[in-house]
């Protein structure tokens, strides 16, 4: 009895303790004073509204104004609904946390550093004009997208490239450690996620070794994804090991508009020739070190040549925006060729970045591009399908010209409101003659493959957030040998790692899901 007794006190204890450090943590107390910000919001314009007629009849006409404004203001018509909806509802609320967002210094300031960075370093990538010209004769539709790329997107088509792509990220994380181990003069690194395990202690190991030996070692990691996976001041127990580290826009407890805006790009650069891409962070899941939701499914892509000064570009202009007074760098020191021999390869590659601060959603039209000239296929890998309607169009589009247009998404999802919502689509899919299919796992991987000649590999998920909302990055390929093994990938999973959905199953979803599905739609561009 007495030992029955002292288990059960211990259950408790530990339940309490477990809850102790639950309601302490660092993301519990951001919630908490989120929370608080945004009820003394509501308390004090809806107390100002309930106790004044004329407050009342005020904050109604400044409503209808904001409505006005935001309808015809630049932007896309999916966050235009996605305010007015709660404008009829909350018009005093909605209004105040409207200006609030969209008004702030802090977002004035990254925004023009950006574009500032942006115009500076634009000699640095400039369309290599003999090449554009041998792209034009051999495929002039291509040669169009690679010179808005290079004029609109800021990233230039890259030859002498050899590509490597890598089914998942336990395949991918040996060679990577092997190519860090063999670096000489400089390593950059850009994640999203960046959690503490097996993989992070390998990967910070070399590092630290690697800056002993003296060579340049830079690490970004973004505030929001890893702020509630490392320890405090993290990046200061890196810097003493010798990395240099910065964090892009750490997190803190205030309601801003630049919080929505995260770094989600996945970039590894080594010596100037070469570098890696895709959908993997820095954590145990990524190399099913871990299960947390089945078998987890990455993909990315190792360069080696010339692709890689994209990739290189890409991470200086970041490191300098987050710290704009540090003196600019040297970049023609960095340059592929400094400390590589030029590679033969077939094939085209542009690896690129989307940035939320400009006005070109260049991973949407990259998207885009390949959905509108696909002629025989187009196979589609991506864990959050949240689409637009412009997107649905593309889609069903391709699919009702007699294009093979099949979608993966996970069978196992990570974020259960993003599997009700995207299975709200199936419907309008399935009837245009889209194929779904459902990982057995969870898939992470983001890519698109079409007709043996065009794949993107990448960061880039078919949702709102990675194509407007974020920073993020891809890699065009065009004619290398890389595309038709993502082909084949494809090809696999779909004979043997995924069950395809049937149109019974979505004409046959309860009344209950449709009707959170309906509710859910209110928030996609959110989500």
């Amino acid at each position: 009895m007495k030992a029955k007794k002292g288990e059960k006190k211990g259950r408790l204890k530990k339940r309490l303790k477990q809850l102790a450090v639950y309601i302490g943590s660092q993301r519990t107390i951001v919630i908490l004073l989120l929370a608080a910000q945004i009820v003394l919001i509501c308390y004090m314009f809806f107390g100002i509204e309930r106790y004044s007629a004329k407050m009342q009849i005020l904050f109604q006409m400044l409503a209808s104004a904001t409505a006005v404004y935001i309808i015809n203001k630049k932007t896309k018509s999916e966050f235009k609904i996605g305010w007015l909806v709660p404008l009829v509802a909350f018009p005093v609320f909605t209004v105040a946390i409207y200006f609030f967002l969209n008004n702030q210094y802090s977002m004035r300031v990254i925004r023009n550093a950006y574009a500032e960075k942006c115009e500076d370093t634009k000699k640095y990538l400039a369309a290599d004009d003999e090449l554009m010209q041998k792209l034009k004769n051999e495929n002039e539709e291509v040669y169009r997208y690679a010179k808005y790329m290079s004029d609109y997107g800021g990233y230039p088509v890259q030859t002498a490239t050899e590509v490597t792509y890598f089914r998942s990220g336990e395949e991918k994380f040996d060679i990577l450690k092997d190519e860090l181990r063999a670096a000489k003069h400089y390593i950059f690194i850009e994640m999203f996620i960046v959690d503490q395990g097996a993989m992070l202690d390998d990967i910070t190991e070399i590092l630290e070794q690697k800056a002993a030996e003296g060579l340049d070692v830079r690490f970004i990691y973004d505030g929001m994804g890893s702020q509630h996976l490392l320890p405090y001041n993290y990046h200061k127990k890196l810097s003493e090991k010798g990395i240099k580290t910065r964090i892009y826009q750490p997190f803190v407890p205030m309601l801003s508009s630049v919080q929505n805006n995260r770094d989600h790009r996945k970039i590894v650069v080594i010596d100037g020739h070469t570098g890696f891409t895709g959908g993997d962070n820095f954590a145990d899941e990524y190399i099913n070190r871990i299960n947390r939701f089945g078998y987890w499914k990455d993909t990315s892509v190792m360069l080696k040549g010339s692709g890689v000064w994209n990739l290189t570009m890409m991470f200086m202009q970041m490191w300098e925006v987050i710290n704009p007074a540090q003196k600019p760098s040297e970049y023609e020191l960095y340059r592929p060729q400094k400390h590589a021999e030029k590679r033969l390869s077939e094939g085209y590659v542009l690896p690129y970045g989307d940035s939320p601060l400009d006005d070109e959603d260049v991973g949407k039209i990259t998207y885009l591009y390949i959905l509108y000239t696909a002629r025989e296929y187009c196979y589609i890998s991506t864990p959050y399908l949240i689409l637009s309607e412009e997107m649905i169009t593309a889609l069903c589009y391709a699919a009702k010209r007699g294009v093979d247009v099949r979608i993966i998404v996970p069978g196992i999802p990570d974020k259960v409101y993003v599997k009700v919502m995207g299975t709200s689509y199936f419907s309008q899919l399935i009837d245009a003659g889209i194929r779904i299919y459902e990982y057995d796992g969870f898939n992470h991987a983001k890519m698109f493959v079409s007709d043996d000649t065009k794949a993107v590999v990448g960061t880039i998920n078919l949702d709102y957030r990675s194509l407007y909302l974020h920073f993020e990055n891809g890699c065009f390929m065009y004619n290398t040998p890389a595309v038709m093994d993502v082909k084949r990938d494809f090809e696999n999973m779909f004979a043997e790692e995924c069950r395809e959905v049937t149109k019974e199953e979505c004409h046959s979803v309860p009344l209950k899901r449709r009707a959170l599905q309906a509710m859910l739609k209110l928030l996609e561009p959110l989500l």
